[in-house]
């Protein structure tokens, strides 16, 4: 398997540094992979606790091993980052120093063919993060009403030609279900018009990634954690967070910039106690990886990074 490469790692291990140099210091990571962020982390932080939690049992087990040096500092968790509330709940954490989300799919699922989540490959159509869940792509695209497959594609996707590949999806799934990834990728290249493909990338880009959202359903999942992260953060604790589309970054962005405004009317001349802003945006929009670390790592060419520090206690 290829080596697994943490996106923006020396930026990430920056903007927590302040946070997590306090004693007591708790760093959730919320979707922990293969544990590169996580054991840099530790290491640069040595009396910091870690809570990783990932959906994936796999991905688990891997970081697991890697991080087993670090002993009682680590506490794993096979849960979705929405369940975060319930997690520190069970053990015993009330607030945190820093969240870190790491969001999309994970280099080890990507390489991994039989999972389903790389179009470049004939696999089985699953792309379930978790493989104890129950639906898989190919339930999505046998069974689903063709509304809803079309709504799915233009919403999760942004698929222009929406239309158009559900129409030969019906068609085709009539004859017989669709179970490779394979059949889908022949299928889209026939229903996406030349002309697009030559400036909008590979055919099989954003319906594979609209399958993935609604399989693993990451967008409800995001909704709910980023506020449950947020509130969990200590006054002075900072949220990092990795996104790879701009459906999960318009998210991201919406929930800092709600809690990094005043609540106080407008028209009024002072700040009302504990109205003012509770978040101080780290980075100015949303930034990105330069040409070096594309180079060397090309999966953080899409990646679109946000952080923010909380400054007042949740309201």
């Amino acid at each position: 398997m290829p080596e697994h490469v943490p996106v923006l790692l020396e930026r990430v291990l920056a903007l927590f540094e302040p946070a997590l140099s306090v004693p007591d210091a708790i760093l959730v990571d919320c979707t922990l992979g293969l544990g590169g962020h996580a054991e840099a982390l530790l290491a640069a932080h040595p009396a910091l606790v870690l809570v990783g939690l990932d959906r994936d049992p796999t991905a688990l087990a891997r970081s697991r091993e890697r991080l087993a040096g670090y002993g009682d500092r680590v506490h794993l968790v096979h849960a979705v980052y929405d369940e975060l509330p319930s997690v520190l709940s069970r053990l015993g954490m009330t607030t945190v120093a820093g969240v870190l989300m790491d969001l999309g799919v994970s280099s080890m699922q990507l390489d991994v063919a039989d999972r389903g989540f790389a179009y470049a490959r004939d696999a089985p159509l699953d792309m379930r993060m978790d493989p104890t869940a129950e639906l898989t792509a190919a339930e999505v695209l046998n069974t689903y009403p063709p509304g809803e497959l079309v709504r799915i594609l233009r919403v999760y996707g942004e698929e222009r030609f929406a239309k158009r590949i559900v129409d030969r999806v019906v068609r085709e799934r009539a004859k017989s279900p669709f179970t490779s990834s394979g059949r889908l990728v022949e299928l889209l290249y026939e229903a996406v018009p030349a002309a697009s493909r030559r400036t909008g990338g590979h055919p099989a880009k954003r319906t594979f990634q609209a399958l993935r959202i609604e399989v693993n359903g990451e967008l409800d999942a995001l909704r709910a954690a980023l506020p449950a992260a947020l509130s969990a953060l200590r006054v002075g604790g900072r949220i990092v967070v990795e996104s790879y589309q701009s459906l999960e970054d318009r998210l991201v962005k919406q929930a800092f910039a709600e809690l990094a405004r005043s609540r106080t009317p407008e028209g009024l001349p002072v700040e009302l106690p504990g109205h003012g802003p509770q978040l101080r945006l780290l980075t100015r929009g949303a930034e990105q990886a330069d040409e070096q670390e594309i180079e060397h790592n090309p999966r953080a060419a899409s990646v679109r990074l946000r952080a923010a520090e909380r400054i007042l206690e949740a309201a």
